[in-house]
């Protein structure tokens, strides 16, 4: 029987211990009810925008789709439509360019759990307003990949600096060495580093 990810996390590294302990086993997978490419258009929606007023805008552009979310529907939706949605300019570009890649095959969705992680990241950045940390939460949340290890991000940084009770964040360049030892759960890794911060907060408040 193959250990749990959290049990051979803190075996890598015992000062995971106490957010484990904390937290419980490791549950990051949370696959959207709207497949890969609702997983993506949610992303993208929710970029920059505090949680409430994403979820309301989010809310509001899944009502101007009757049944499955695709990339034809998507389409299909009148700009003025999407607009009235509360969507900005840049991200009604965003998400038609993505449907359009995904409708042509650029980004296949379809087969993606087939690839391997870079290949991935590789065809979603060509995705106008996805860049790589989009790309790697895609890989960590909807695909479930488990050695996703997101340097860029500021919750993973102080995290870890939480976890290994430094006095200053990791730079990306420092922290990307660091996290060679987890693999080949490096998601693992980046997911208490995460539930550190939240942990943090609420000794706060």
């Amino acid at each position: 029987m193959s250990v749990e990810p959290h049990k051979q996390l803190v075996k890598i590294d015992k000062r995971f211990k106490p957010v484990v302990d904390a937290i419980g086993p490791y549950a990051a997978k949370r696959r959207n009810p709207d497949g890969h490419f609702g997983a993506l258009v949610r992303s993208i929606v929710y970029q920059q925008l505090a949680g409430a007023a994403a979820s309301a805008i989010h809310g509001r552009f899944r009502l101007l789709v009757d049944g499955k979310l695709t990339p034809e529907a998507v389409l299909a939706v009148p700009e003025d439509a999407l607009a009235g949605a509360g969507l900005s300019g840049a991200k009604r570009a965003s998400i038609r360019d993505l449907a359009a890649k995904v409708a042509d095959g650029t980004v296949p969705l379809q087969h993606i759990s087939r690839l391997d992680d870079e290949v991935i990241i590789e065809r979603l950045v060509t995705v106008r307003g996805i860049g790589r940390w989009t790309a790697e939460m895609f890989l960590l949340f909807q695909l479930g990949r488990m050695d996703v290890w997101p340097v860029d991000d500021l919750g993973v940084r102080e995290g870890w600096r939480l976890i290994q009770g430094d006095l200053e964040r990791p730079t990306p360049k420092a922290l990307q060495v660091e996290g060679e030892r987890y693999r080949p759960i490096r998601s693992v890794a980046a997911w208490y580093c995460w539930q550190a911060v939240h942990l943090d907060r609420e000794k706060r408040t």
